[in-house]
C-alpha cells in the first residue's frame, strides 16, 4: 500500500522521534548508593546531590542515586575497600585516601605545585588527569571525574602561624597519605595521620593542635569553635574523585555508563564553581566569628622548607611530576 500526504508525514515524524529518543529500554532499573564522609553543608554533598539529579533526569528515572553523608557507611578508606569488592557502589572521595590505593594519584598534592585552581583543572581534565583516572581500574575502581576539596590551609588552636618556624612542635592532623605526612614533618610539625571523624573528636578534646583543610571544610564543620587561627598557606591543592566500584560499573549497560560518566563530570564542575563562589563569604563569616585569618604569611619560606619532599618523591611518581610541571609552564 502506498502511503501519501499528511499520513506519510506523520509516520515520518513518529519514526524520527523514536530514533532520537534516548535508549531508555537499554537501561535497567538501578539504584546506586553514593557515600561521602562530610556533612550536608559541604561541597561534596552538593556534588553528590547534583549528580543524583542529573542521573535521574538523563535516565528518565531508571537510575536512582541514594546519598549517604556523614561517614554513615564508613571512613574514606573503608568506602574505597567496599567499592573494590562491590559492597559500596560509589562515592565522592578525597584524593589523599585514593592515593593509598594508587600511589601516583598523590602527585597532584605535592606542596605548592599548582599556582591556581584554573591551572589545576587544566591538568586534571586533560590527558594526565584522565590517564590516572583510567588507571584506577588497576585496583578494581572506576575513576569518573575530579571534583575538588580545594586549596588546603593550616588551622590551629595554639598560635598565629606566619612562617615555618611557627609550626614547630604543633600536633597537626593530616590525611593518611605519605606526601602530607612528610610535608608537615619538614615544616617541623608533629604530623599525625588519622581519619576525619577521629580528627573532629581529637580537636574537641585538645589532643591535637591543628589540621589542614580548605576554607569550605573549616566553615562547614565550624572548626572556628576549636581552632582559633587559620593561615592561608594554600600549601596543597586537593582534588576529590567521583569514584565507583569497578564491578558495579561493569554491570551497567553502555548507555547507563555514559549517563553516569557525563553526570559525574558535570556535577564535579558544578561543585568547583560553587566552592569558588562561596569561599570569600565563608572567610568573612569565619572572621566575624572571631577566627584569626592570616593571609600574609611568608609562603616563599614555606615553599623552600618543603623542598626535600620533591627530592624524596620526585622520582616515585615516574614521569607524572615533570609532565605536570611542563604542562603548567
Amino acid at each position: 500500500m502506498k502511503i501519501t500526504g499528511k499520513f506519510a508525514v506523520l509516520l515520518g515524524c513518529v519514526a524520527s522521534i523514536a530514533i532520537s529518543q534516548p535508549a531508555f529500554a537499554e537501561i535497567e532499573e538501578t539504584n546506586l548508593r553514593l557515600a561521602h564522609v562530610v556533612n550536608e553543608n559541604d561541597g561534596f554533598h552538593a556534588a553528590a546531590t547534583r549528580f543524583q539529579e542529573l542521573v535521574a533526569e538523563r535516565s528518565d528515572g531508571k537510575i536512582s542515586v541514594e546519598v549517604f553523608p556523614n561517614a554513615t557507611l564508613g571512613d574514606e578508606r573503608t568506602l574505597l575497600e567496599g567499592m573494590q569488592i562491590g559492597t559500596v557502589d560509589m562515592g565522592v572521595i578525597t584524593n589523599g585516601p585514593v592515593s593509598n590505593f594508587l600511589e601516583d594519584m598523590a602527585v597532584f598534592e605535592m606542596p605548592f605545585l599548582f599556582p591556581s585552581a584554573a591551572k589545576a583543572y587544566e591538568v586534571l581534565d586533560g590527558p594526565i588527569g584522565q590517564e590516572l583516572l583510567d588507571r584506577l581500574s588497576e585496583v578494581n575502581l572506576k575513576g569518573l571525574a575530579y571534583a575538588e576539596r580545594g586549596f588546603r590551609n593550616l588551622t590551629n588552636s595554639e598560635r598565629p602561624i606566619n612562617s615555618p618556624a611557627d609550626v614547630q612542635g604543633l600536633k597537626v592532623r593530616v590525611m593518611e597519605n605519605p606526601v602530607y605526612i612528610d610535608t608537615f614533618r619538614e615544616l617541623g610539625a608533629d604530623a599525625i595521620p588519622m581519619a576525619w571523624t577521629e580528627a573532629l573528636t581529637a580537636m574537641q578534646q585538645g589532643t591535637i593542635d591543628g589540621q589542614e583543610n580548605p576554607v569550605g571544610v573549616v566553615h562547614s564543620f565550624q572548626l572556628n569553635e576549636t581552632q582559633t587561627n587559620m593561615t592561608m598557606t594554600r600549601h596543597s591543592y586537593a582534588p576529590a574523585i567521583f569514584v565507583m566500584s569497578l564491578p558495579v560499573w561493569n554491570n551497567l549497560s553502555e548507555e547507563a555508563q555514559e549517563i553516569v560518566l557525563q553526570s559525574a563530570q558535570e556535577a564535579a564542575e558544578y561543585e568547583r564553581q560553587l566552592n569558588a563562589e562561596q569561599e570569600s563569604q565563608q572567610l568573612e563569616e569565619l572572621r566575624a566569628s572571631g577566627m584569626n585569618v592570616i593571609d600574609d604569611a611568608d609562603l616563599s619560606a614555606f615553599s623552600e622548607a618543603v623542598a626535600p619532599v620533591y627530592v624524596k618523591y620526585g622520582e616515585r611518581f615516574g614521569d607524572y611530576l615533570p609532565r605536570i610541571q611542563e604542562a603548567l609552564r
